[in-house]
């Protein structure tokens, strides 16, 4: 579909969770004064043995998967919510706008929602586009073909677009990143286990139906399927793998466009850039110098017609979720039912309110918060990330594997660190961008080519901080590296993360713990190698980091031996910075919560005493249920642990968990060798 990353953000914000649009409607919970779901406990299961059963049990019970959905939990619930405000916002918009920005939503959205008019046009929308590829004669004429298509958000072998420079994070700078596959991760052209094989073969029967609906024959299409084959496997050999990729100094490049012509002779840069048409610059970041030399392989040897082919699919791949309803199917059948298990297609309002969130995020947001966020929750949560804030400077504070050196460094970075909660400060332009009635591919290539302008235009000035990078309904939350900040969309602060009539051991344990996790990943693997200005600088005494990686090898080898599914473990390396995340943020949380009862002694209340209520707040925002195929993917690609063990990985590191539920030393819930960094 038309929706793509056109920037490039290499180190790129953490995310709290997977915060899809699905739908599903929760069960009334049982009557709570503390602000925990009673209704989602598994009252039968034993705490020690499995906190995620005991928290969770009741609501995996109560909230069997939809069959539109791979996956859903708790974040899903919320935007499900969030979803219905939206759904009511973008449907009186589309019927009666009361000004230009109304009028852009409203026809965004009742243009993606006509479907027949979708359906009568057919392939027509892309016609100019599927016209150019046909004509490009050679390898020379391929970057005039490619810097339009890009602007549209078609992700051909590589993108272009802006990016804070890693040694000097005020600045932006030019940046290209390696892409141009159609599977989720380059590992999926190459693992040689059988769920691997069928899934490339699916993908090349999914390529091959995708061009016979274009209109090519059988043979002809099942042909072309395996030049696209062909064409990623070589790409995605040239490529750094997932974990690779978290390592910064792997992904800065930095160049003089010389070099970058050098490394793709059989590619004119300049005249790629001279229809981009950027502001001027001298350095560009070349995230893998060596996937370039492999593009420029294929370019310069391949038939011109292969890359016609190559290019000409990617085409109909970014553009399926608008196009006539068989293709939309198409792509459903490959995309959410063979990769992610889900066994039938989203409601066509719900992908359209994605959609215009996605395109019109600001338009959209400022009317949500209009309707859902006061004043009242974001003063309470800044009270909260304030006093978190102060648990991290006693914890740096109180740890002892560090020097005092670094630990100065460490408080100038914390103290450096900006909060943004629940929308910007100043709402995004979209003037600029035409949104005509009935033309719902048009719309979002239009929107693409909008933000990718956007995006460009930044290159050679400074750094916009005020500037947000999710959506204000958005359930999430992340932090910037290279802008030393937090954000809280206002779409998270809502129960069951954060409740206004919530007691605070149940918030803090909740969006206490996401506040936590959001400060701990300037202190992670990756967010420790930047500086309080968001600067790529090695600011740690060698001792320091070495004990770093010590704490951090164990954390790595505890989430690495969970299964995630029969045949497939969680990989701990990828997913270190989010438990180290979790695992500090809780830790956080809990002090904040030591403090908090300190001057406020907290009674026992549903039954519950404060520190467990902490603990099940924490638990009962990974609620999830999902496919075996959306497990096995999330583990490849997500650098995430699923909800299970964000629990219960996170508990069995606490003796405050123990304490409170009266776990032995012996119980599954109690880490024998158990891991802490923060």
């Amino acid at each position: 579909m038309m929706h793509r990353k056109l920037f490039i953000l290499i180190v790129i914000p953490v995310l709290v969770g997977i915060a899809s649009a699905r739908t599903h409607m929760r069960a009334q919970a049982q009557a709570s004064q503390s602000g925990l779901d009673l209704a989602a406990l598994d009252k039968s299961a034993d705490a020690c043995s499995d906190f995620y059963q005991f928290a969770c049990g009741g609501w995996l019970k109560s909230n069997p998967l939809p069959g539109d959905q791979p996956r859903y939990g708790r974040f899903d619930e919320l935007q499900e919510r969030n979803n219905a405000v939206l759904r009511e916002i973008l449907e009186a918009a589309a019927k009666s706008a009361a000004n230009p920005d109304d009028r852009k939503i409203g026809d965004y959205y009742g243009s993606c929602m006509d479907e027949k008019a979708i359906d009568a046009k057919g392939l027509a929308p892309l016609r100019e586009d599927l016209d150019r590829i046909a004509a490009l004669k050679s390898a020379a004429d391929l970057p005039a073909l490619l810097a339009p298509l890009h602007a549209k958000g078609v992700g051909a072998f590589f993108v272009f677009g802006s990016i804070p420079d890693f040694k000097n994070a005020s600045n932006v700078i030019a940046g290209v990143g390696s892409g141009g596959l159609g599977l989720p991760d380059r590992d999926y052209y190459f693992k040689d286990d059988e769920t691997s094989k069928k899934l490339r073969d699916a993908y090349v029967k999914h390529v091959t139906k995708m061009f016979e609906l274009a209109g090519d024959s059988s043979d002809k299409a099942a042909a072309n399927a395996q030049t696209v084959m062909r064409i990623e496997t070589a790409l995605a050999k040239a490529m750094l793998d997932n974990v690779s990729r978290r390592t910064p100094t792997k992904v800065y490049h930095p160049m003089k466009m010389a070099e970058l012509q050098n490394l793709t002779p059989a590619f004119d840069w300049n005249a790629y850039i001279k229809v981009q048409q950027p502001p001027a610059f001298e350095t560009i970041n070349v995230d893998h110098p060596d996937f370039y030399k492999a593009f420029n392989a294929e370019i310069s040897t391949a038939p011109i017609a292969d890359v016609r082919t190559y290019v000409r699919w990617h085409l109909l791949h970014a553009s399926a979720s608008l196009l006539p309803t068989p293709f939309v199917n198409e792509d459903f059948a490959f995309y959410g039912a063979m990769l992610q298990g889900a066994k039938e297609q989203r409601p066509r309002w719900k992908r359209c309110t994605d959609y215009t969130n996605q395109d019109l995020g600001e338009v959209v947001g400022k009317a949500y918060v209009a309707k859902t966020f006061g004043e009242e929750g974001k003063a309470r949560t800044l009270e909260m990330v304030h006093a978190i804030e102060a648990a991290l400077a006693k914890d740096i504070d109180e740890i002892t594997w560090m020097s005092d050196a670094t630990k100065k460094e460490a408080r100038i970075k914390l103290k450096a660190v900006a909060n943004k909660i629940g929308y910007p400060d100043r709402w995004r332009d979209y003037s600029a961008l035409r949104i005509a009635s009935g033309d719902a591919l048009g719309n979002s290539q239009r929107a693409n080519t909008f933000e990718f302008k956007r995006q460009l235009s930044k290159i050679g000035k400074p750094v916009d901080k005020t500037e947000w990078l999710m959506t204000p309904p958005t359930v999430n939350a992340y932090y910037n590296p290279l802008e030393n900040n937090i954000n809280f969309p206002a779409g998270i602060l809502q129960p069951p993360f954060f409740g206004k009539s919530a007691d605070d051991a149940v918030n803090l344990g909740a969006v206490g713990g996401v506040v936590g996790h959001e400060l701990t990943h300037g202190f992670d693997d990756q967010g420790r190698q930047f500086d309080p200005q968001g600067n790529l600088r090695d600011w740690w005494a060698p001792q320091d980091g070495k004990a770093f990686e010590e704490r951090a090898a164990c954390v790595a080898n505890q989430y690495g031996g969970y299964t995630a599914v029969a045949d497939v473990k969680l990989n701990g390396k990828l997913t270190l910075g989010e438990n180290v995340a979790d695992n500090g943020g809780l830790r956080l949380a809990w002090m904040a919560l030591q403090d908090t009862m300190a001057k406020k002694p907290l009674a026992t209340i549903d039954g519950y005493t404060p520190e467990q209520r902490f603990f099940i707040g924490w638990a009962q925002m990974w609620c999830e249920n999902k496919t075996d195929a959306f497990a096995r993917l999330h583990a490849q690609t997500n650098v995430h642990s699923p909800g299970r063990y964000r629990t219960n990985g996170v508990v069995s590191n606490f003796p405050e968990f123990a304490k409170a539920f009266g776990c032995s030393a012996t119980s599954p819930m109690v880490n024998q060798s158990a891991c802490r960094v923060w």
